[in-house]
């Protein structure tokens, strides 16, 4: 089941998530026909931008994860959360892709210019708000616990689990956060990264393994009650189940394109008339009449 499980140690003072991707992760991934190490890299974001995603208060909100390069092998990589719906596109140059013979690291795909922008749409307030960091570390995941670090001053530690080579596709993680004043938090001038809670629980988190977080045998809430079953309580939070929502429809279209002037709308008609909306993140063409 596609689900991400939140939860809390109310004692350390930690927050966490918990998902697990399956269907969800097979009907992004079979949009497009992506190499093993692409549909690593996007199982990998997917996850993230899931765990990520549900720490916003407000369910309405929308995270954007995205990562650009100028010049690398993979120029675009972005998802988004919003409601429960997740969705993904990658974009390459598929050439040089071959060319790299085996290398995969962050920077071999993106350059030595890449970076990650993580944006926040608040539905309460209609603000948005954003945070970059640079590709300077070996996974997306370290990349994200380097944001939270730099950005919001919260020690987190997270762990990713993948198996989507094989017929069975299926993508895992685990997300923890030292939060002071617990779920809530509170605005910080300086965190301690060495608070002894937040040691306790970080080394007992780092013995996930990435077979565990894809395991279909062990539920999300086994995963939790075997890394901190010690602890006096641990609070599960409602879950949310996740599944692909891309939010691309003929009628969508028609209101985005109506926003155009008659002359640009012309310039993009075909021989038929129809102005041809091609969706990157399902792989369909809309042609679209007004």
């Amino acid at each position: 089941m596609d689900e991400v499980l939140p939860f809390t140690i109310p004692a350390r003072d930690v927050r966490g998530r918990m998902v697990r991707l399956g269907t969800s992760l097979h009907e992004i991934l079979a949009a497009h026909d992506y190499p093993p190490v692409l549909r690593r890299l996007l199982g990998e974001a997917l996850v993230l931008t899931t765990m990520m995603g549900t720490l916003l208060k407000d369910e309405e909100c929308q995270l954007t994860f995205q990562v650009q390069a100028e010049g690398g092998v993979v120029d675009l990589l972005i998802c988004d959360y919003r409601l429960g719906e997740l969705r993904g596109y990658v974009r390459h140059d598929a050439e040089r892709l071959a060319a790299l013979d085996g290398r995969e690291s962050l920077q071999d795909l993106f350059g030595e210019k890449g970076y990650l922008a993580i944006t926040f749409d608040l539905a309460a307030t209609g603000k948005r708000y954003q945070g970059v960091v640079p590709l300077e570390k070996a996974s997306l995941a370290q990349v994200c616990e380097a944001y939270f670090a730099q950005s919001e001053q919260v020690p987190t530690l997270i762990r990713i689990g993948l198996d989507v080579e094989g017929e069975r596709c299926a993508a895992g993680g685990l997300l923890i956060q030292h939060l002071p004043d617990g779920e809530e938090g509170r605005e910080r001038l300086h965190v301690r990264m060495n608070h002894p809670h937040w040691e306790h629980v970080a080394a007992l988190a780092g013995s996930m393994t990435a077979k565990e977080l894809v395991d279909p045998t062990l539920g999300l809430d086994d995963l939790i009650w075997r890394l901190f079953h010690e602890e006096d309580e641990v609070r599960l939070l409602s879950a949310t189940s996740l599944t692909r929502g891309c939010r691309c429809s003929a009628e969508y279209y028609r209101t985005v394109l109506g926003r155009f002037p008659a002359e640009e709308l012309d310039e993009m008609r075909d021989e038929a008339g129809d102005i041809l909306v091609d969706c990157a993140f399902c792989s369909k063409v809309f042609p679209i009449e007004l």
